[in-house]
């Protein structure tokens, strides 16, 4: 399985994903989930994605093969560097969603895996503010809004509560990295499909531009004392509410 999240800010963005996949519990490896495209000082795009691995790939694959077009091929297909802005980015992966769909699902359906996809699509392109994308297996997507800064794909319910209860749409971009990174240590404790290293990329608006992208392990020494912090913070709070008593 996977979790991915990220946050649309009035700052910028922030996009996080694990890296474990597994077909069992004796075939466990690491595959990047998080994917990036930029042109510096134009546009910069992050792609989440959770789901059948095989798929997703496919799914990458196609935006990247529509990339790498010669000149004059393929030129009634959009891609990432011709859109004109985020919504047309967005059709974008979500065309390249529905082409895999059409190659792959009948036989994934035929073998009863279906063609489980979902990816969190973001970005900025110049001229318009950061927007972020989620993206279903049919390829249509919703968009993140002020009352909802956040999107989670794969295995969320661990970590949505303290999303739910913090994430506000003006926080700073390191508010809100610390409140990922806090949501995956839930996470990570209650479910072993879900997995380090993790993946981070912070992005400050009207940048163009990613220069804050780090890989996080088990020995990372931020993320061992957040989460130790974490778990002294909710022991002290529970020791202070007054017990039940009937």
């Amino acid at each position: 399985m996977t979790y991915a999240v990220a946050f649309r800010l009035e700052c910028g963005l922030v996009f996080a994903a694990d890296t474990r996949t597994n077909a069992g519990v004796d075939n466990i490896a690491q595959y990047k989930k998080l994917q990036l495209w930029r042109r510096p000082g134009e546009r910069v795009f992050v792609l989440l994605s959770a789901g059948n691995l095989g798929a997703t790939q496919s799914v990458v694959s196609l935006i990247n093969e529509h990339l790498a077009a010669e000149p004059g091929e393929d030129e009634e297909v959009a891609t990432l560097y011709t859109a004109p802005n985020m919504y047309r980015a967005a059709r974008v992966v979500g065309d390249a969603v529905r082409e895999a769909r059409k190659i792959d699902a009948a036989a994934l359906e035929a073998s009863k895996l279906g063609f489980n996809t979902n990816f969190i699509f973001g970005g900025q392109i110049k001229g318009e503010r950061p927007r972020l994308f989620q993206i279903y297996p049919e390829g249509n997507f919703i968009e993140a809004t002020d009352d909802t800064p956040f999107f989670q794909i794969g295995e969320h319910k661990y970590g949505k509560p303290i999303l739910d209860r913090v994430a506000r749409a003006d926080m700073r971009l390191g508010e809100a990295a610390k409140l990922i990174l806090l949501s995956f240590d839930s996470t990570l404790r209650s479910n072993l499909s879900v997995g380090m290293p993790i993946d981070l990329v912070i992005y400050e608006r009207d940048t163009f531009d990613v220069t804050r992208e780090k890989r996080i392990s088990a020995d990372d020494e931020y993320f061992r004392n957040l989460s130790g912090a974490w778990s002294d913070a909710l022991r002290q709070a529970f020791s202070k509410i007054e017990e039940f008593d009937v």
